[in-house]
């Protein structure tokens, strides 16, 4: 429905009351409705899966539109990314969000910073949807209400072009609500709580749910140690409870993405049950380190299994987790993304110890050969050094080419001795094309980082800090945050009218006309930023 056409039928519903509502205006409520488009985030989740099923399907055709996100632990953080992007490069288009639950954790519990283990109120994530929403939301409503503004302004000034310009704009006008893939962890308990949390998510607005394969109890960050994984099966009733939850609330093109921590998890809590060789719990169970046991008399309360004919003593821990077999993480990779994908999932997500092409693509390379159209959701992480990683991938390339790196210590590429080397200049145009590169030879459509603005934050704060309180003073905030927000336009310079002053005001005007008390007047502080 277009601009005109809004204020066209609420004029013709005002008109019905017969005078009683001749103190609404039309426009106002036109203008309302707009800056309102999302009612539910039921409403959000059906729109933003659509872009993500399109999404998909593009990059299905061409690998070249693959799509990117940033992880975020407020709405504030959220809503700046997409006014940012918007801001830079015209559209949010295959630009998304990441919802990370490490940052939930660590920043958002009532219990203080926690480690990424599911410690956190699991209502915490759903609330972050909900207030991430609220926020790309009132992004859309003060852009529109400086639209608004533009177009009262073209018209007092008799402007018919600029006015027809705006009113195009305004029908065009592109929201920042875009897809959030959300992490619901290992699903914080059986999958009947997985569901439960899953509905709560979706209710709030997410279109795509990340669900690990981890013992929920024993839940740990995908690049620390002791990560413990469940048995297929296991794993499928939770990415069945996600569906479930899905279809229940009419969102069908809802996304899941099935994560995998295998590659780097040595240890199961239970040995999957299997009714004949070869079935999915049989090939779980293939994958123990066992030992033969040939004296029955040896066996003190432990279990056995038949393998092949032969009765086999799974190695158990004083954990009581059992070991897998050491070297078959990358099969084990491999088996959970096809049994994923084969059961209800969409998106796959491997956790790896280092970002290297090579490795992914092996495995992506073997996923499709049973399924030719796998796509990943690929973690861009943090926690992996990416300068010492791509330096020591550019050492060993070169020296199987057989150049001379002896100038080179491979032990100390990190080290700022090496920053302005041809070495270090290689490694950072592979840094800068690995998302370009990876999509098109590893499978991956949807890049992201999980903690990006934890990162920045810390960053930025530690330099305001040295300088505020050291001998540049209030010149340290001036010269380094306000001076370059207003030389490269940041809206938040005006963080009144970020904070939603403006709209605050025209809802006065149209509530109470000549007599509002607006806070926008010629006194105020703000203008001082309007050159």
């Amino acid at each position: 429905m277009t601009y005109q056409t809004h204020i066209a039928e609420t004029g013709q519903l005002i008109q019905s009351h017969q005078g009683t509502w001749d103190g609404i205006s039309a426009e106002a409520v036109a203008r309302m409705r707009l800056q309102n488009r999302f009612r539910t985030g039921l409403d959000i989740a059906r729109y933003t899966a659509a872009i993500m099923r399109r999404d998909m399907a593009a990059y299905d055709a061409d690998p070249a539109a693959y799509t990117q996100s940033l992880g975020c632990w407020h709405g504030f953080i959220g809503q700046q990314k997409m006014i940012s992007i918007k801001k830079h490069f015209g559209t949010t288009k295959r630009r998304y969000l990441y919802l990370s639950g490490w940052m939930i954790a660590a920043l958002r519990s009532d219990f203080g910073p926690l480690p990424d283990q599911s410690m956190h109120e699991k209502t915490s994530v759903p609330a972050l949807i909900e207030e991430l929403y609220t926020f790309l939301r009132q992004a859309d409503a003060r852009e529109l209400g400086m639209m608004f503004r533009e177009l009262d302004a073209a018209r007092a000034a008799g402007n018919r072009i600029e006015e027809q310009r705006l009113l195009q704009a305004i029908d065009n006008y592109e929201t920042h609500v875009v897809p959030i893939i959300a992490d619901i962890d290992a699903g914080f308990g059986n999958a009947e709580a997985t569901y439960l949390l899953a509905k709560k998510m979706i209710e709030a607005g997410a279109c795509a749910l990340q669900i690990e394969n981890q013992v929920s109890d024993e839940k740990q960050c995908g690049h620390q140690d002791g990560k413990v994984t469940v048995p297929h099966e296991d794993f499928l009733a939770k990415v069945r409870a996600c569906r479930y939850a899905f279809l229940e609330l009419g969102v069908e093109d809802g996304v899941i993405v099935t994560r995998t921590d295998s590659l780097g998890a040595g240890l199961t809590k239970q040995i999957a049950f299997s009714k004949e060789p070869g079935d999915l719990g049989d090939q779980y169970n293939a994958f123990l380190d066992c030992a033969e046991v040939t004296d029955l008399s040896t066996v003190n309360g432990d279990v056995i299994i038949n393998r092949d004919g032969k009765l086999m003593r799974p190695k158990r821990l004083p954990s009581n987790l059992f070991q897998f077999r050491e070297g078959t993480g990358e099969d084990r990779c491999v088996l959970d993304c096809i049994t994923s994908l084969q059961n209800g999932a969409d998106l796959l997500w491997i956790e790896t110890e280092k970002p290297h092409i090579e490795q992914i693509a092996s495995m992506v390379d073997r996923i499709r050969e049973v399924i030719p159209n796998a796509k990943l959701v690929y973690n861009n992480s943090p926690s992996f050094n990416w300068t010492l990683n791509f330096r020591q991938q550019v050492f060993d390339a070169w020296a199987a080419e057989g150049r001379d790196v002896s100038a080179y210590d491979r032990a100390r590429l990190m080290s700022v001795d090496y920053d302005g080397t041809d070495l270090a200049a290689e490694a950072d145009e592979r840094i800068r094309t690995f998302q370009k590169d990876a999509a098109a030879r590893a499978g991956i459509f949807h890049h992201l980082i999980t903690l990006p603005t934890y990162h920045t934050a810390a960053l930025s704060t530690d330099n305001l800090a040295r300088e505020y309180f050291g001998e540049a003073g209030m010149l340290g905030y001036v010269l380094n945050v306000q001076r370059q927000e207003i030389r490269q336009g940041i809206a938040c310079v005006k963080h009144q009218n970020m904070s939603g002053s403006d709209i605050g005001d025209d809802h006065k005007e149209y509530f109470a006309g000549e007599a509002a008390l607006k806070a926008g007047g010629a006194h105020n502080t703000m203008n001082q930023f309007a050159a």
